[in-house]
């Protein structure tokens, strides 16, 4: 699309892409309001705006980029403040919001009970603008907006304002949060973008992308995985030892450049495509790789966040714990972009080039 001289040719902008909005009429998600933002490049994503405006399916061509858990898209549900309830809503899909107060595993304490990740990505949004691009115009920026308040009287009440944006003719999912503390007492807060990708991106010998010392979580078989010269950034078969609940955990204190800005993402040699995520250290300094290489269940995240998910009352213990004063606000902006020409790709891999890098002491 460098050249403008399509400008001219077209009626309807839809004819290049843009933002469509419907309505799920069947399954689990019947009722769910959804939007498909088309770049015109290639790359097409589903968010579900019931559910926190997340991303469900996304493709670049013919390619799948997100992983899809067995039960697709489920209407939002109330029930996630206690244990393992989150997983029976997970989708899986390009992204799932963690947080807007937890982040990490089941938990009670003198603060309350929190059940797994939070209860953010059950809360339907306020849509409050969409914005089409339009070529004759000269506009090809395209967006949609919302709200969502995770919220109970006497607090807290934690807002979430997202803007999911894209230009025609990039292959670019951006993403700007703004978290505001619309109670009148301090909230705590912790976030995590739960990116989960799937087949065909991810298939043996996709490399994994991340710079900066890491440490594996605690317990379960991460030592399977992530141990000093065992090659965790290349993509295995399915693994016996993933069936059901296995899985590898690492927490990584991302490397930034000199800007701020630090990168990660994804590289399959075999289509000869890169996915390419970035974010600042400042706004989101921990990363998280998810590795779970079940049959059938095949998937690897790479998580931006504010903290790793420890859950809020190790966080607490550990005074990282972000607490939000009255109307106190906080930004994240996410970007991720597909690559596919060859020298963009090798830009990357030189970016995040390095030998091994040990585990955090």
């Amino acid at each position: 699309m460098a050249s403008q001289s399509w400008y001219t040719k077209i009626s309807n902008p839809a004819q290049v892409g843009g933002i469509e909005t419907s309505v799920l009429d069947n399954g689990a998600g019947r009722g769910t309001r959804i939007a498909w933002i088309n770049t015109g490049t290639g790359l097409r994503y589903k968010l579900v705006l019931d559910r926190a405006m997340d991303i469900a399916d996304a493709f670049y061509n013919q390619h799948s980029l997100a992983w899809l858990s067995h039960s697709g898209i489920t209407s939002p549900q109330p029930f996630t403040e206690r244990g393992l309830d989150w997983l029976r809503t997970f989708n899986g899909g390009l992204l799932t919001t963690c947080g807007l107060s937890h982040v990490g595993g089941p938990e009670q304490d003198a603060y309350g009970e929190r059940g797994l990740h939070g209860q953010i990505s059950n809360i339907p949004a306020t849509i409050e603008s969409i914005s089409q691009p339009d070529p004759a115009r000269g506009k090809l920026d395209m967006h949609i907006t919302g709200r969502m308040m995770e919220t109970r009287v006497f607090g807290p009440s934690l807002e979430l304002t997202r803007t999911i944006s894209s230009t025609l003719g990039q292959p670019v999912i951006r993403i700007h949060d703004e978290v505001v503390n619309r109670a009148n007492t301090p909230a705590p807060h912790m976030v995590l973008y739960h990116f989960n990708f799937g087949w065909p991106l991810v298939d043996e010998g996709t490399k994994l992308l991340w710079q900066g010392p890491w440490q594996a979580r605690e317990g379960g078989i991460n030592g399977e995985i992530f141990r000093e010269g065992y090659d965790f950034r290349t993509c295995p078969a399915p693994l016996d030892s993933h069936t059901g609940t296995g899985e590898a955990v690492a927490f990584i204190d991302a490397t930034p450049d000199p800007n701020g800005q630090c990168c990660a993402g994804l590289y399959n040699p075999t289509l000869g495509i890169a996915v390419a995520m970035r974010f600042q250290k400042a706004e989101l300094p921990w990363l998280t790789n998810w590795q779970h290489w079940g049959k059938g269940e095949y998937v690897t995240g790479i998580e931006p966040s504010t903290h790793p998910p420890i859950g809020q009352a190790k966080a607490r213990e550990q005074q990282t714990l972000i607490f939000l004063e009255p109307g106190e606000k906080r930004t994240y902006t996410v970007e991720l972009e597909v690559l596919f020409q060859p020298e963009q790709i090798d830009q990357l891999l030189n970016r995040l080039a390095q030998a091994d890098t040990p585990p955090i002491a």
